[in-house]
């Protein structure tokens, strides 16, 4: 979890005290009181008002309610939603699936004129066929033990696409050649997956360098990341995903995507690398 993420949730926790230790009504209201009024174990109380948890909406409200503040609310949930947008955990991002999820970038796309990505280990998404996307999706569901949407999230992701061949826009793909041979599906799916890349190489809208293995690097590889037109970059861990907007952190990734790139190869060399990933699927 990130520094900044639990700073902001251990002020939040301290305002949560700060209200119970107000609270009107002559009597002091203790976290077991608390606890009680609200009908949670003491232990939640003592987790949110310590960071140590993360409250929900329904939360904040039931506290400043039973506090007697429940004018509160509304600053409450300002502060929950100012830290919560730039770390955004799986659990809740995938409470109703990942159709949502999937949803949600669609809009960020159609809003993005210029985009950079870079991925080590998987096939960009909008550059996914729906069978391969379909197992990523599986995968990802049985990790996280989310809601199963998988025919649902796929359309979404798939709809996305749409964007590529819309003039005005330009997609920068960065993939190292791990995310050409990773088998997190039937060979026969990864087969077609390659097969659909190479159909892209040339596209207006899209350009696509492969980082090779054999490429001197300057930089580890690193996490996958996107940035959107240079005003908000968002990247993935296996708890949450991280949207980022300020300035400076955008300009990082802006350095790192741009300092991978001259490790890439493009055009009718990075079709020859794809080309010998395919072929390696049907070695003996």
């Amino acid at each position: 979890m990130s520094t900044d993420f639990q700073a902001a949730r251990a002020a939040l926790g301290a305002r949560l005290r700060e209200l119970r230790v107000s609270a009107p009504g002559g009597q002091r209201l203790t976290g077991s009181l608390l606890a009680e009024r609200l009908g949670w174990p003491q232990s939640k109380v003592s987790k949110l008002e310590n960071g140590r948890q993360t409250p929900t909406a329904e939360d904040l409200r039931a506290w400043a309610k039973a506090t007697g503040q429940p004018e509160v609310f509304d600053e409450l949930h300002a502060r929950l939603q100012g830290f919560e947008s730039s770390v955004r955990s799986w659990r809740r991002q995938l409470a109703a699936g990942h159709r949502p999820v999937q949803e949600t970038w669609n809009s960020l796309i159609a809003d993005t004129s210029v985009m950079h990505l870079w991925q080590n280990s998987v096939i960009p998404g909008m550059l996914q066929t729906p069978d391969y996307a379909r197992h990523i999706f599986l995968r990802y569901a049985a990790l996280r033990t989310s809601v199963r949407d998988t025919e649902d999230a796929v359309r979404a992701r798939i709809k996305r696409q749409e964007w590529l061949f819309r003039p005005g826009k330009k997609f920068h793909f960065l993939v190292w050649e791990a995310a050409l041979r990773v088998r997190i599906c039937p060979l026969s799916v990864l087969a077609a997956q390659l097969d659909r890349l190479t159909g892209l190489i040339g596209m207006d809208t899209v350009s696509l360098g492969i980082v090779p293995f054999s490429a001197p690097l300057k930089l580890l590889p690193g996490n996958g990341f996107v940035i959107l037109d240079e005003r908000l970059a968002t990247t993935e861990d296996w708890h949450a995903e991280l949207w980022l907007d300020d300035a400076d952190t955008v300009a990082t990734y802006m350095r790192v995507w741009k300092t991978l790139s001259e490790s890439a190869v493009y055009g009718h060399e990075a079709q020859q690398i794809i080309t010998q990933a395919r072929r390696s699927l049907d070695a003996p």
